[in-house]
């Protein structure tokens, strides 16, 4: 009778490279269920999760990651979202139309897409951009967001990514989670309505070390005293002097569900 040996490494690593396939395709399939779309060409599925990271060879094999359906899909996702404002405010004017629309497809707002989505999981990265983080980065998840789009677009057509961004989006739209006007948009709009110029913001202070900095901001308005903020970033800090002048001329913030 015959005695097996141990398993040869290569097919070792063939029945390796077998599971991580299986595994994959599982991956897939599930993340199809969650965005309720079932892609009749798996390609697109696979361009669009898979970061410049992950692509060997040199620039010249750039198309196969997401950077090209990313552009796609952030034209498309404007569109899309420009269309349903229109339809959900019809009292709404040009401006608050697109406070609306910027509001809904900046990159925060997609990265928080493409969690609800489960997105990060399922990307394609290079092992270095992996072990860095890339799978809860914010410009990776909002950037495959875009590109997830743009496939949806090309495999289904309008009506398709129409109710991809309709699902995850519609929500969103009615009920905004922050306000349509930042504090700084707030005051300058505010001042160009008087006359004035648009307010300049100068850094008083930097303390702390890099990774805690803390940055004080005054913003200077012509014929008004500075007013002062504080913050972990150039534009916190900016963004709380603004709201303290704000505070200061009796200009109320609406509230995010405004």
């Amino acid at each position: 009778m015959a005695v097996l040996g141990p398993m040869e490494p290569a097919a070792d690593n063939r029945a390796m490279s077998a599971r991580k396939t299986k595994d994959s395709a599982k991956d897939r399939s599930a993340l199809e269920d969650r965005i309720g779309h079932r892609f009749a060409d798996k390609k697109l599925l696979e361009q669009a999760l898979t970061h410049i990271s992950a692509i060997t060879g040199g620039p010249q094999n750039r198309g196969g990651s997401y950077q090209r359906l990313e552009f796609l899909g952030d034209h498309v996702l404007g569109l899309v979202i420009s269309e349903m404002l229109y339809g959900a405010f019809p009292k709404a004017n040009e401006g608050e139309l697109s406070r609306r629309l910027a509001n809904l497809v900046r990159k925060d707002a997609c990265a928080d897409v493409a969690r609800a989505m489960e997105l990060g999981p399922a990307l394609k990265l290079g092992a270095s951009e992996s072990q860095a983080g890339g799978r809860t980065r914010v410009t990776i998840l909002a950037d495959a967001c875009e590109a997830l789009i743009g496939a949806v677009f090309l495999d289904g057509g309008y009506k398709a990514v129409c109710g991809l961004i309709e699902k995850f989006w519609k929500e969103r739209m009615l009920h905004p989670l922050r306000p349509l006007h930042d504090a700084k948009s707030k005051l300058q709009e505010w001042a160009h309505a008087r006359g004035l110029p648009t307010p300049v913001y100068n850094e008083l202070a930097r303390t702390g070390p890099d990774h805690r900095a803390q940055f004080r901001i005054a913003v200077v308005l012509k014929d008004r005293a500075p007013a002062e903020g504080t913050g972990s970033s150039k534009r916190a800090a900016e963004q709380a002097a603004a709201a303290a002048m704000l505070a200061r001329e009796g200009i109320a913030m609406e509230k995010p569900d405004a």
